[in-house]
């Protein structure tokens, strides 16, 4: 899998680019899903609902997280809302 980004690629792409771009399982293993979603949950009982990168509320991992391993777009507020519930419990 190439490492390098086709900028080319994405210049002539760049009047079609969406959110569904490209939308496929599996850009990321199931290990690496599994890892970071668990960071997820642990960081959020550490840090009392926030870490780093902002507030869990707010927060668009979990969303981009789901996007690059499950090829799934999350985009009902309620869907994220029960998701990030379920993780961040």
């Amino acid at each position: 899998m190439p490492t390098h980004i086709n900028l080319e690629k994405i210049r002539h792409m760049k009047n079609k680019l969406t959110c569904k771009t490209g939308l496929k399982k599996n850009v990321i293993k199931k290990e690496v899903f599994d890892r970071e979603i668990a960071l997820c949950g642990q960081l959020a009982k550490e840090k009392g609902g926030k870490c780093g990168w902002g507030k869990c509320k707010d927060c668009g991992v979990i969303p981009l997280l789901y996007k690059l391993h499950k090829g799934q777009l999350l985009e009902d507020p309620i869907k994220i809302i029960k998701i990030k519930g379920r993780i961040l419990k």
